[in-house]
């Protein structure tokens, strides 16, 4: 079956709103695509025109070197999981995973053959026989991997397939995705979540989505090292966005000279400056910031600080700590200038 996808300016819009507008963007064969945003980003869209449920009004849809735009579902090759596992309750494990290869008139032998690898591909074998109300949620959404993949699809389209399972069963169902990855190198991945652990963890290179629009599109490291805006910044891993002034080797930050790469911005703009909790320390080093603690967060290995600073709350991420400050301390707080980088000031949503 046809590997990668290709949107060319695809449109979709119900009753004229626009919900996807003008769309660009290439999964590579064998890449995973996390479309990553808020509800109502226009990720689902995305995923839903690529299926075969949703027309664009403008744009063409192509898997591969095929414009199928025009072709109903059944026509795609497409493997597809949604969050709700949408198996048959009346049919064994088996034969949910053998349902869309006698839909398409597979010969008995081939059946048998492919639901048995897709089953032991999602360590299912051991509950053929069982239906979907005597498994777990987690087993049951192995399941409909499994009937995805039976078809050997040459495209995989997962719509939030994690977001009905509690936090351990997510943290095991991402690692046999990743495992599914390797084993299926040439099979190319369109994974929508608005989980941004889940983007960060599974995918090659992450669409962040806003308001029907692609806002930025790169590696993970890319967009949390080096986000394009302050959108970004936010939903890609969290961040201290500081409004400061640009001057001569580094910015004023609430009064405070703070050191960090300028390269490009004109002395005397506007910009924001944007860090990663995790980089900023407690204690004297590198531009120094003072300010008083407005809450404490324990997370277990880790604290979480909120110091307002200069009218400003900036949020430190440390290992924890055996006597943290408490409400109303003043603190000094610090970040390496390598650690901060400079976006345009106000750019946070189109």
């Amino acid at each position: 079956m046809s590997s990668g996808i290709r949107f060319d300016s695809v449109s979709v819009a119900y009753g004229g709103n626009v919900v996807l507008d003008s769309l660009d963007l290439t999964v590579e064969p064998g890449e995973v695509m996390a479309l990553l945003g808020p509800s109502g980003s226009g990720k689902t869209t995305a995923l839903r025109a690529v299926a075969g449920f949703v027309r664009p009004v403008s744009g063409r849809v192509f898997l591969g070197e095929r414009d199928v735009t025009d072709l109903p579902p059944y026509r795609r090759g497409i493997g597809m999981v949604v969050q709700q596992y949408a198996l048959f309750p009346h049919l064994r494990v088996a034969d949910n995973v053998a349902f869309g290869l006698r839909a398409r008139r597979t010969a008995r032998a081939e059946v048998r053959q492919r639901v048995a690898e897709a089953l032991e591909m999602t360590g299912m074998t051991a509950y053929a026989r069982r239906h979907p109300r005597e498994l777990s949620g987690g087993q049951q959404q192995r399941v409909a991997i499994a009937r995805a993949l039976a078809i050997r699809p040459g495209v995989l389209l997962l719509d939030e397939p994690l977001s009905a399972l509690d936090a351990r069963l997510r943290s095991g169902m991402l690692a046999e995705l990743a495992r599914l990855h390797r084993e299926l190198p040439d099979v190319s991945i369109l994974y929508v979540t608005h989980d941004q652990v889940e983007a960060l963890t599974l995918a090659d290179r992450i669409a962040v989505m806003d308001r029907a629009r692609l806002r930025a599109c790169g590696t993970p490291a890319e967009l949390y090292r080096a986000p394009a805006d302050e959108f970004t910044a936010s939903f890609v891993g969290g961040a201290n966005l500081l409004p400061v002034t640009v001057g001569s080797g580094g910015v004023d930050f609430a009064g405070v000279p703070v050191k960090v790469d300028t390269a490009g911005v004109a002395a005397g703009a506007r910009a924001t400056l944007c860090v990663r909790p995790h980089a900023v320390g407690l204690g004297e080093g590198p531009n120094r910031l003072v300010g008083t603690v407005t809450e404490v967060q324990w997370r277990g290995a880790t604290h979480r600080l909120y110091v307002a600073v200069g009218g400003q709350v900036v949020m430190a991420d440390l290992r924890e700590l055996r006597d943290p400050p408490g409400f109303g301390d003043d603190v000094a707080l610090h970040f390496a200038p390598e650690d901060a980088v400079l976006l345009p000031a106000g750019v946070s949503r189109g």
